[in-house]
């Protein structure tokens, strides 16, 4: 039996399994291959934050939804990466060399580090970094 690929996702994908937007379904199909073990998913600790934004400012979410999607969230065993030591160098030195926020630049250092791949829908991060991203039209469970 093949072992499992990791990726590692942004908020640009989990924010589709809470909000209807185009490709929310292929968002949704990665979600379900990785709750059924077919993918691991890692993430940095700042996606949390970031997908709770994203939730509370679309104007969907009031505080009893917004509470709900916090529990939901919770209960995904991503592998969480805390932003030190190498990893949080690395993304400084990728936001300086490819101009990017220290945010963006922290999945695709977590990608590096990992040795995989960003699954996302930042345009700019894919443009930026096409060896270590892939759009989410693009995946499949080996994509990588």
């Amino acid at each position: 039996m093949a072992k499992k690929k990791d990726y590692v996702i942004d908020s640009s994908i989990v924010t589709k399994w809470f909000l209807v937007e185009s490709d929310s379904e292929l968002a949704t199909e990665l979600r379900d291959d990785f709750a059924t073990g077919r993918v691991g998913l890692s993430v940095p600790t700042l996606l949390f934050y970031e997908v709770m934004n994203a939730l509370r400012f679309s104007g969907l979410y009031n505080e009893t939804k917004l509470t709900l999607a916090a529990k939901s969230l919770s209960k995904y065993r991503f592998g969480i990466w805390r932003p030190r030591g190498k990893l949080l160098e690395l993304s400084g030195l990728l936001s300086v060399r490819q101009n990017l926020t220290i945010y963006d630049a922290c999945y695709v250092a977590l990608a590096q580090r990992m040795n995989t791949k960003v699954i996302t829908e930042d345009n700019e991060i894919l443009d930026k970094f096409p060896a270590h991203t892939i759009s989410l039209s693009r995946y499949t469970p080996d994509a990588a």
